[in-house]
């Protein structure tokens, strides 16, 4: 009988740019970087720059650059409180509108502000809703508690942990757990075949929301990866990362090309297979 060799498998899952990855660049410029350093696609993050919030100009941006659009961030920011209504659920409704014609199949949505009352109540049972009425998924990411020196502030409702919730799909944010001082891959146990998108990002623990380059940290970047890998995880996982300190566009560019790289490099998994 041959002896079995080790082959690489590689999932279906597609890396790809958060446009917020380029701040204080512009969508336009997330786009550009995207093509020119081999991402599958983008997710836009739906905030202040107009390009963000004109279907129009990303489905021009998508077919000029040839990056597809992958995912569509609903505007749920402090600073993005007027974008696309004050409404939050309008908010979620262009978010899905936009998805749909962008062909993008995952609209990403935070958990509400514990001072959107009614929003907040509402949250579980309306994303259900909102998830039966389309084939976008609506992935409900995990945030982390506010802290300042000793004291800690629980912004967001029904929880900051949203695996307490019962959500179809969820977005796992390894910056996040970081500053949660949570444990990402029980979290991820937690949401098991519910996690539907990644955003792939490093932190250290500090109170404030990092979005390291992944490696940069402590977060098991790696480990979750390799576990995705092996799964055969099929949504995506988005660079979503700070590069708000590079000193020129250079700089930003290698930041990018690195995440990139160790995304590619840890989403390949080892398999035995018997000889033919």
């Amino acid at each position: 009988m041959a002896e079995p060799r080790d082959v690489v498998r590689i999932p279906d899952a597609k890396v790809a740019l958060s446009t917020a990855s380029v701040y204080p660049e512009s969508t336009a410029t997330a786009f550009e970087i995207a093509a020119r350093l081999g991402y599958d696609g983008v997710e836009v993050m739906v905030w202040t720059d107009p390009v963000s919030q004109d279907i129009q100009a990303l489905r021009r941006l998508s077919d000029y650059h040839g990056v597809p659009i992958l995912a569509v961030h609903a505007p749920c920011l402090l600073i993005t409180q007027r974008v696309w209504s004050t409404d939050p659920w309008v908010k979620l409704q262009r978010a899905r509108a936009a998805a749909e014609k962008l062909g993008a199949s995952t609209v990403v949505v935070h958990p509400p502000f514990r001072w959107q009352r009614q929003y907040a109540r509402d949250f579980v049972t309306g994303i259900w809703r909102m998830a039966n009425e389309t084939d976008v998924r609506f992935a409900v990411e995990n945030m982390y508690p506010w802290r300042y020196r000793d004291r800690e502030m629980l912004a967001y409702a029904p929880d900051w942990d949203v695996t307490k919730d019962d959500y179809r799909h969820f977005t796992i944010d390894l910056s996040h757990t970081s500053t949660a001082r949570a444990d990402a891959i029980e979290m991820v146990d937690r949401m098991a075949d519910r996690l539907g998108h990644v955003h792939l990002a490093d932190g250290r623990g500090s109170a404030k929301d990092e979005h390291l380059v992944p490696g940069r940290g402590t977060q098991p970047c790696a480990e979750l990866l390799e576990r995705l890998a092996v799964t055969g995880f099929d949504g995506h996982v988005v660079i979503e990362v700070n590069t708000r300190r590079a000193m020129s566009g250079a700089e930003r560019e290698a930041d990018l090309a690195e995440a990139l790289a160790f995304a590619r490099l840890h989403l390949a998994s080892t398999v035995r297979v018997p000889r033919r």
